[in-house]
C-alpha cells in the first residue's frame, strides 16, 4: 500500500527477529539512489534483543526460556512479543535530508499524535512514556545514510517479560501498553495508522530522487 510519495508500508504478520532483520540488511544492501523507502508493520515471538553496545548486566536476570538476541541497532535491552506492534523503518534519511536525531524525534513525535497527544520524551532516553511509564521503545541503525531497525509499541501483550531485564537500560522502569491506557487498537491498526502519521511529518523527497 502506498502511504506517501516513494513510501511503502509491508505488513509481514508475525515474523521471527533473525530473519526479519537479515531482510533489512538486504535490503538496505541493495537500495539504490531511487529505491522507495518501507515501513514493515510485524510482530514478532518473543525474544529480547540488546542494541550493539548494550550493557549485558541489563538482563535477562534469569532463565525465561526466551532467546536473547544482539544486534547492530542503537539502545539497551528490551523484549518482542505477540501484541506488539514492530514499526521498521527503512528511510533514506539523506535523500530526504533528516539528521539522525531529528529522524528520532520523528518516530517519537508520530507515536505521540497517534495516543492523541499524550505521552512525553526524554532526554538521553529515546521512546515515548506515559505517566512515567514506557510505552514505545525506539532502536536505529544508521548505514550509508539509510536507516533500518524502527521501533515498538506496546499495544496488547503479556508484559511480565519485561520484569527480567532493565527495560531500555534503566532499572526500575514501569512499561505499559495502549490497551491499559485505554485505547482499543489491534496491532495492525495501530501500525496503520503509525505509519500514515510518520509519512505525514517525513519531510518530501527532492524532486531528482
Amino acid at each position: 500500500m502506498l502511504v506517501a510519495e516513494r513510501a511503502l508500508v509491508r505488513h509481514l504478520g508475525v515474523a521471527e527477529y533473525l530473519p526479519t532483520v537479515e531482510s533489512m540488511r538486504a535490503f538496505n544492501a541493495r537500495r539504490e539512489a531511487a529505491t522507495p523507502d518501507e515501513f514493515w508493520l510485524l510482530e514478532h515471538p518473543p525474544v529480547y534483543t540488546l542494541g550493539l553496545a548494550a550493557d549485558h548486566s541489563h538482563g535477562p536476570r534469569r532463565d525465561t526460556g526466551i532467546p536473547v538476541v544482539q544486534v547492530e541497532r542503537g539502545g539497551e535491552i528490551t523484549y518482542h512479543g505477540p501484541g506488539q506492534l514492530v514499526m521498521y523503518t527503512l528511510v533514506d534519511l539523506g535523500r530526504r535530508g533528516i539528521r539522525v536525531k531529528q529522524f528520532v524525534r520523528m518516530l517519537e513525535a508520530s507515536v505521540i499524535e497517534l495516543l492523541g497527544g499524550r505521552g512525553e520524551v526524554r532526554p538521553g532516553a529515546p521512546g515515548v512514556y506515559v505517566n512515567g511509564a514506557k510505552v514505545a521503545a525506539l532502536g536505529i541503525r544508521v548505514s550509508r545514510g539509510c536507516a533500518f531497525h524502527g521501533l515498538a509499541l506496546n499495544v496488547d501483550m503479556d508484559l511480565a517479560p519485561f520484569a527480567a531485564i532493565d527495560p531500555c537500560g534503566t532499572p526500575g522502569l514501569a512499561v505499559t501498553q495502549t490497551r491499559d491506557l485505554g485505547f482499543d487498537f489491534t496491532v495492525r491498526g495501530a501500525g496503520e495508522r503509525l505509519a500514515a502519521i510518520l509519512a505525514r511529518i517525513l519531510p518530501g523527497e527532492p524532486d531528482h530522487a
